[in-house]
């Protein structure tokens, strides 16, 4: 079924499929110097010393927990059974990486009106065993870090951020994913930015920077500077080091026509931020006062990944009624994210518990959708939210 309103579109024009043509004309297919360069281009836009892409968001969660294991840094390093905190709202594989480490994760509920933390229930919950907190940063929307890094306090405890879907979101000057020791991205075809499949992790930390490294190709030394932190000096010899391995890694690496389109898509990502922005404020406007629909409340400067619509409690509407309205107006819809996943099946694997209730993501997960935001008006997209 086509959409007239789809959850996302195509951002490339020639440039990216002249870069798509250079790649294949040079014959480099493996991860190289374009991958180098995205990196570069990508950190510099953050305002991040260090990027490492990878081949999906997911990844990038995975080598983001796994670095934490082998750093030797006392204050960041997980250990197994380490508490996590995590909120009940945001995709898979901001849980499984911690579960495939032997962390505990705790869920927490959201706010209902920022869909971040419920930062009264994050206050709770934080205890003496808590080592690390996951900030999701949902639909574009950064998380308030200044109420979030007092709660934490000067406590031994690692944030990190998963802001897939929130690239270019910034907050008190500062753009979201920079707020932890690490952040991930991703660059999947329905995000903000597309090289098809994608992601990042971005830090200040170098030995975090080099574990990085190794983890993402096979844990060997190949890929890290003579002097690093992860081995110390390397030899000389490079037949000697190609196949030295010293950490536990993988290949999650991407390939040179991922870093050859990201090269040319960071570039149109002032544009394409500042788009969807445009398009958040009409949806401000026209929805603020709506009579049975919440929509998200924008903390900082939103990057409007979609449009949430969650019915407010008490109304006679329900969702169902909602995606047909919807749909038959030719708006694709989707849940948020994965509503509650605290009620998922597989969380019997985990090793978790749920703080207090799980009231708004509960509400969330049986009242809410989102619809899709895009890099050029939809002006009579939005006119027609305003009178549904």
């Amino acid at each position: 079924m086509s959409f007239k309103y789809p959850l996302a579109t195509a951002t490339w024009d020639e440039s990216e499929y002249q870069a798509l043509q250079d790649v294949i004309s040079s014959g480099m297919f493996t991860m190289g110097p374009k991958v180098a360069q995205f990196e570069k281009d990508f950190a510099k836009y953050i305002g991040s010393k260090y990027a490492v892409m990878v081949n999906s968001g997911s990844s990038a969660n995975l080598l983001m927990v796994a670095a934490l294991f082998y750093t030797k840094n006392a204050r960041l390093k997980l250990s197994p059974g380490d508490e996590v905190i995590v909120p009940a709202v945001s995709w898979s594989t901001t849980y499984y990486p911690l579960y495939q480490y032997g962390l505990k994760i705790k869920f927490v509920d959201i706010d209902l009106h920022t869909l971040n933390y419920d930062l009264e229930q994050l206050s709770q919950a934080i205890g003496p065993n808590t080592r690390a907190v996951v900030a999701v940063n949902l639909l574009g929307n950064p998380n308030d870090f200044t109420k979030l890094k007092t709660i934490i306090g000067d406590r031994d405890i690692v944030l990190i951020e998963d802001n897939c879907e929130s690239l270019g979101a910034e907050f008190e000057g500062k753009k979201a994913g920079t707020f932890g020791v690490m952040g991930s991205f991703s660059t999947f075809f329905s995000h903000h930015i597309s090289t098809m499949e994608g992601g990042l992790v971005v830090t200040d930390d170098e030995e975090l920077y080099h574990i990085l490294l190794s983890l993402r190709a096979h844990g060997w030394t190949r890929n890290l500077p003579k002097e690093n932190h992860v081995c110390g000096t390397k030899g000389d010899d490079p037949f000697e080091e190609s196949f030295r391995f010293v950490l536990p890694g993988y290949n999650v690496r991407p390939l040179e026509m991922s870093g050859a389109l990201g090269i040319e898509q960071v570039k149109k990502l002032p544009h394409l931020i500042a788009e969807r922005r445009k398009n958040g404020a009409l949806l401000q406007k026209a929805l603020a006062n709506h009579s049975d629909l919440l929509i998200q409340t924008e903390i900082g400067h939103s990057s409007w990944f979609g449009f949430s619509l969650i019915i407010k409690p008490g109304s006679s509407l329900t969702r169902k009624d909602l995606v047909k309205k919807l749909t038959d107006l030719g708006f694709e819809c989707r849940p948020i994210v994965t509503g509650n996943f605290a009620k998922n099946e597989v969380v019997k694997y985990f090793n978790s518990e749920v703080h207090g209730q799980l009231k708004n993501a509960e509400h969330v997960d049986r009242s809410g959708l989102f619809i899709g935001n895009h890099h050029y008006s939809i002006s009579d997209a939005i006119e027609m939210l305003k009178n549904i």
